[in-house]
């Protein structure tokens, strides 16, 4: 039996990630700090460890014991890391040097997996062509504009200057799907009849299902053939953000809802308040400065081309079906009245 760790495997993406490599008969490692919540991760074949990543030394002997105890792992997927925070500084830490230390102790500690898989995002390349609305292309420079994006691209530097193991590195797109939560709040806002868009140019959005991502993530470990290389994750559909959200609104069956556009100065004050208030909390909030850089870019087509040539990812989630899904799931779980 092939055994993988899931960093982040209690959070939205990660507990799909391990519902799928438990579906494909592998031996799972979560990777989930004490403090976290395993609410999602209750099936017992899971088998849990928390990394010292904060300390390479200790992180290097934990790898090394678990080496010589169990083997070292043939996959590893390394998907934890920070989308908002109220210190940017963490983003860096988080997302950057944990990376890097993670892949310094498992070569460190002769720990080293068949495949890094890093689950970055299509934040590292920053904003689209906005005048002809060319999709983003992998050949395409890397110029984030968020500090969220910069510090996936610095995780995405690390693994690429290394040369301890073969490495994927997947960028999805908007994800969505049971459990997620920023898009929760817009479906909550439709359902209680009014939308509100940011900019008076609309958005062209792109999304993919969090269980078509676990398939994508796992065509690309499983392809021998496949090292090295990176791709763009979205099902390939293109939407402007009226369309979703009047999507939201059929599927809610919601005969009345408010559709307004926010002009973006509006929403940048709207972001920078919330920040304020989040510090004034010590708490991280869903509108903050990276948040408006996000709603200010129009451009978020990428090119998935090489996904469906190279991996031969079809997505089964259409976003009208994932959304109905999602949908059910929030009013089975309360989530949603």
């Amino acid at each position: 039996m092939k055994k993988i760790l899931i960093t982040g495997a209690s959070g939205f993406i990660g507990g799909f990630l391990v519902k799928e490599a438990l579906a494909r008969g592998y031996e799972v490692w979560a990777g989930v700090r004490s403090s976290s919540s395993r609410e999602y991760l209750q099936d017992e074949r899971i088998r849990f460890i928390d990394l010292k990543y904060t300390d390479p030394a200790a992180l290097t002997e934990q790898l090394a014991t678990f080496g010589r105890e169990q083997g070292a792992w043939d996959y590893v997927i390394h998907n934890a890391g920070l989308t908002k925070t109220l210190d940017k500084r963490n983003f860096y830490r988080v997302n950057a040097e944990n990376t890097h230390n993670l892949i310094e102790a498992l070569a460190a500690a002769d720990c080293k997996p068949k495949k890094f898989l890093l689950m970055s995002s299509l934040s590292s390349y920053g904003r689209g062509d906005e005048k002809t609305f060319r999709p983003i292309s992998l050949e395409d420079p890397q110029l984030p504009n968020t500090e969220y994006g910069k510090s996936k691209l610095e995780a995405e530097s690390y693994l690429r200057r290394q040369s301890h193991f073969p490495y994927v590195i997947l960028r999805p797109t908007g994800v969505y799907g049971p459990g997620e939560k920023d898009y929760l709040m817009q479906i909550q806002s439709v359902n209680s009849g009014f939308d509100f868009a940011v900019g008076m140019t609309p958005q062209r959005i792109t999304f993919i299902y969090v269980k078509d991502l676990a398939v994508a993530a796992f065509l690309a470990l499983e392809n021998e053939a496949i090292v090295n290389r990176h791709y763009f994750v979205a099902d390939g559909d293109v939407y402007t953000d009226e369309a979703f959200s009047r999507m939201i609104q059929e599927l809610l069956q919601k005969k009345h809802v408010l559709h307004l556009r926010i002009p973006m100065a509006l929403a940048h004050v709207a972001c920078l308040c919330s920040e304020w208030i989040g510090k004034l909390l010590h708490k991280s909030m869903t509108l903050n400065s990276d948040k408006y850089i996000i709603f200010k870019q129009r451009n978020w087509i990428c090119d998935v081309t090489p996904l469906q040539k190279e991996l031969g990812f079809v997505p089964r989630y259409p976003l009208r079906k994932g959304l109905e899904e999602a949908i059910a799931w929030y009013k089975e779980k309360g989530w949603l009245s």
